[in-house]
């Protein structure tokens, strides 16, 4: 389900609210490299202190462990909200981290292309005859001395069953 961002404040500290806005669109495509492993860093430490804190609340809620407060808990659902915000937050950066090295995949592709095209049209340019992947004729070139068969062997193999089958039956009227 979504959450929307009037939930989110309320579960977010100010600080956290910060961090969490640079997640959104315009903001996290202006951060450099640098910046965003800094900012993904920081939030899975957030990220991760919110799931135990939650953890924490919903084993004080069972019993089984000591209350960290006066009394023991009796809702996580506010460390849980704050988790899933900041997970979700997560989600948003690898994700931009990910187009990110697309690109650049991309990028370094069409500089690649761009200069196989560039070193093609100089070997033109300067008549360099290209080689092309195929095998050559070797030192001697011995010609094969069996004549090419132009029936196809699928065809030779109907015949000679078609001839087999006759044979049977002529076999067999007399």
């Amino acid at each position: 389900m979504a959450i929307t961002r009037k939930e989110e404040e309320r579960a977010l500290s100010a600080e956290e609210r910060e961090v969490v806005a640079q997640t959104r669109h315009p903001e996290v495509q202006g951060l450099s490299d640098d910046a965003l492993s800094k900012l993904l860093r920081r939030l899975r430490d957030m990220r991760d202190r919110a799931k135990s804190q939650a953890n924490q609340q919903r084993r004080e809620m069972r019993g089984k462990a000591a209350p960290r407060g006066a009394a023991p808990k009796t809702s996580d659902a506010g460390s849980r909200l704050k988790a899933s915000v900041l997970a979700m937050s997560l989600k948003r950066l690898n994700a931009e981290i990910q187009r990110r090295a697309a690109m650049s995949r991309n990028h370094s592709l069409v500089e690649n292309a761009h200069r196989a095209l560039e070193l093609k049209l100089q070997a033109q340019k300067n008549n360099i005859q290209l080689r092309p992947r195929h095998a050559n004729d070797g030192m001697r070139n011995i010609p094969d001395k069996k004549a090419i068969s132009l029936v196809r062997p699928a065809e030779r193999g109907r015949l000679r069953k078609a001839s087999a089958v006759a044979q049977a039956r002529r076999d067999a009227t007399d």
